[in-house]
């Protein structure tokens, strides 16, 4: 298995080094004089390093940038397809892989349905001849792959790959240990709501926030929480499971075993079950429901109301107990945000002495539902080059 301490290649063994990554990942071309004043570091220093970077094949020259008199600056620029990541979200929908590079463009895209009983080895074997099919495909070398993310509905320990609840896909206590060799660079693993606040955070609407929670909507609902440009986990990695904190007492049953709980009434599924609730004519997609909502059909119109209704009750409470600057609407449902936003607002900033509109701002995202596999993606990227847990 490729490790970090065979990367050589990618000339990252001191912190220079990493700064040096980090400013050209986000800024994508700079002068070296310019690298030298934002890092506070010397010319010379900034050329040994970037001439490091660019024998591994990770930044290069491109040209010369203008200026008002003497020598013009050298441009240093970030590769893009130097390295490549792959990225797989697994949910009760299915597995969705995606292979990006560096600047996190997605290159290939394909989704699996899961295999019967949710065989996670039948996945991973799935996974890997994917894998193997894609980089012959696009005759990518696997030296070239600085790993794969997975992003899973779940709490999962990052660190052990273990997986210790993810009931929307009835996995438990789950070892992914035994999956390292399978293939020739590392594994990495995420909550799939932190791994949307991430790529939100670096590639999104987020890029500037420094607090906020990215609120997942889905088959199920859950939070990433991003505190002075940290994700926050908690002691036991449970932080940010509001999907399922008590909206109903005695409510609906969840299948985490409790009832009630915020995700019964503000998933996807939720929203789905109201309409039939409401209409003769059976729904099974949310974009079928919007579509009626926009057509003013009553049934859909009373369901997105019920429904805004319990989203707000949840809103309000992440507002009470982590008072964000910002709350990002992502996954499924915000793709149909916008229709419903002002109302949701009304519903959340309804008069009261604690807070108001000005406090906390709710935006939608602008990743939508490819945050968490693109998330996912960013996970050996954010090892490698970057400070483990903080935003690049």
């Amino acid at each position: 298995m490729l490790k970090i301490s065979d990367l050589d290649l990618l000339a990252i063994k001191n912190s220079n080094n990493k700064a040096i990554l980090q400013l050209l990942y986000k800024n994508k071309k700079l002068t070296k004089q310019e690298i030298s004043k934002v890092l506070n570091i010397s010319i010379p220093t900034v050329t040994h390093n970037i001439n490091a970077l660019i024998e591994e094949g990770i930044v290069r020259e491109a040209g010369v940038a203008d200026s008002t008199g003497g020598r013009k600056p050298v441009v240093i620029e970030f590769i893009p397809d130097a390295r490549y990541a792959f990225g797989a979200e697994l949910s009760n929908k299915g597995l969705r892989l995606i292979l990006t590079n560096l600047c996190s463009d997605i290159i290939e895209d394909c989704s699996f349905d899961l295999p019967e009983k949710n065989n996670i080895s039948a996945m991973m074997t799935i996974l890997k001849e994917e894998i193997e099919h894609i980089l012959h495909k696009r005759h990518i070398d696997e030296n070239k792959v600085l790993g794969v993310g997975l992003a899973i509905h779940g709490v999962v320990d990052e660190e052990s790959l273990f997986v210790k609840l993810a009931p929307n896909i009835n996995l438990k206590d789950y070892s992914f240990k035994m999956y390292e060799d399978w293939f020739d660079f590392p594994i990495y693993m995420e909550n799939e709501s932190n791994a949307a606040a991430l790529a939100e955070s670096i590639l999104g609407v987020a890029k500037s926030f420094r607090n906020m929670v990215y609120v997942s909507i889905q088959r199920g609902v859950g939070c990433g929480i991003v505190i002075q440009d940290y994700v926050y986990k908690g002691k036991n990695r449970r932080a940010g499971e509001f999907g399922h904190m008590t909206v109903v007492v005695d409510g609906m049953q969840c299948n985490c075993g409790k009832k009630g709980c915020w995700e019964m009434y503000a998933s996807e599924k939720a929203l789905i079950d109201m309409r039939n609730k409401f209409g003769d004519r059976e729904v099974t997609s949310i974009s079928d429901i919007f579509a009626e909502y926009q057509d003013g059909k009553a049934e859909a119109v009373k369901a997105v109301q019920e429904y805004i209704k319990y989203l707000a009750i949840g809103l309000q409470n992440i507002i009470l107990i982590l008072d964000p600057h910002y709350i990002i609407l992502g996954g499924s449902i915000s793709k149909y945000a916008d229709l419903f936003l002002d109302e949701l607002n009304r519903k959340v900033f309804i008069p009261n002495s604690f807070y108001s509109e000005n406090d906390t701002k709710i935006i939608i995202s602008k990743l939508k539902e490819n945050a968490s596999v693109l998330g996912a993606s960013l996970l050996p990227l954010q090892h490698i080059f970057f400070t483990d847990n903080k935003i690049i």
